[in-house]
């Protein structure tokens, strides 16, 4: 799965904070059959190596998966032996970044302000994460894309729901980012099903010429 096939056809971050082993597989075949391409692990998840592993085993030719806050650049190297393509953090780290693109990982480092956004271009990121998003809006995703290279790609992520992510897209985000408003621990298949397919009709509509 290549980025500019999740841009035009699926540009939803599926975020699974605190998914488990036992619940990975499911939850993403679930998420793929609704069509999201893009999955993240966060690290602060239990056994997300192993999580990585088995996704990746399932559906790694299909999708892009990646893990989410990712701090160090050990950690980096981590995820990459763990079969992830895509690094996520919730900040902006220069040694990160640097160190994601050395491998040849995605970035998608974390960033609040106009001075993060282009330190981490600076630094090599692929793909800006705007977060939190919820407090930011789309007026900064707008603005930024004013000022910011053209062609960045920008992923607000964070309070990201059914209700507001078509303001995001209309404001030129690449993707968006969600987390709780579609998988939580514990949570049915049936339930994430029903978020899923909310947030792909959603984006379908949403979804402008690139």
């Amino acid at each position: 799965m290549q980025l500019q096939d999740i841009a035009d056809t699926s540009p939803l971050v599926a975020i699974l904070r605190g998914i488990t082993p036992a619940e990975a597989g499911a939850v993403a075949e679930t998420l793929f059959d609704c069509g999201f391409r893009f999955l993240e692990v966060t690290l602060n998840s239990p056994d997300w190596a192993e999580s990585l592993q088995i996704i990746n085993a399932r559906l790694g030719g299909e999708i892009l998966l990646g893990a989410g806050t990712v701090l160090t650049a050990e950690e980096v190297t981590a995820v990459a032996e763990a079969g992830g393509r895509a690094i996520i953090s919730p900040n902006t780290d220069p040694a990160v970044i640097r160190h994601s693109t050395q491998l040849g990982l995605l970035s998608l480092p974390g960033c609040f302000t106009p001075s993060e956004c282009f330190a981490a271009l600076a630094a090599g990121a692929d793909i800006l994460k705007l977060f939190p998003a919820g407090c930011l809006g789309p007026g900064f995703v707008k603005a930024m894309g004013a000022v910011l290279p053209q062609g960045t790609r920008l992923c607000p992520t964070g309070g990201v729901t059914v209700e507001n992510m078509a303001g995001f897209f209309a404001a030129g985000a690449w993707a968006v980012g969600t987390g709780t408003s579609l998988y939580s621990p514990g949570k049915s298949l049936t339930d994430v099903r029903s978020a899923a397919q909310g947030f792909i009709a959603v984006a379908g509509s949403s979804i402008r010429p690139r």
